[in-house]
Parts: C-alpha cells; sequence; structure tokens
C-alpha cells in the first residue's frame, strides 16, 4: 500500500536514499501505530517533528499578541 507515501510526497520534490541504524523495537512499534510500512512511518515521523517547531512557535507567542480591534466594525454591523 503506497497511499501514505504519497500523502506526505511531493512528487516533484527530491528525494534523498538514506541508511540509518534504528532500533528494531522502536521501528516495529511506529510501523505497527502508524499502520504503514517503513517508508510511509519514517516519513509521518519526520512530517511530525518539522511540525513540532511551528507548534512550538506558537505556543511561546499565546497571549502575547495585543489586538486593538473595534468588534463591531470587523463584523460590519452598523451602530446606531
Amino acid at each position: 500500500m503506497n497511499n501514505g507515501v504519497n500523502k506526505y510526497m511531493n512528487t516533484s520534490s527530491p528525494t534523498r536514499r538514506v541508511t540509518a541504524n534504528l532500533p528494531t523495537h522502536l521501528l516495529e512499534e511506529a510501523c505497527d501505530a502508524s499502520g504503514s510500512g517503513i517508508t510511509d512511518t519514517l516519513i509521518q515521523g519526520l512530517a511530525m517533528v518539522a511540525r513540532s517547531k511551528a507548534v512550538a512557535k506558537a505556543a511561546r507567542l499565546k497571549g502575547k499578541l495585543n489586538l486593538d480591534i473595534d468588534l463591531e466594525t470587523s463584523r460590519e454591523r452598523n451602530r446606531r
């Protein structure tokens, strides 16, 4: 089943073949959890790591944005 690879890989982007020494139990657990093969599982894991940076950045901004917005105007309601 190659559906997962297509979900995460942009076929127009270059790919890179790698050799890595991975703990067998961790790889088996990850594949079991994802329900996918090795390539799909590794792609999903790499995508999650990449997204985690953006999530951490957003979390650091929590509560630090001062917005001076007139809600009535932004909702395009007429004031009477």
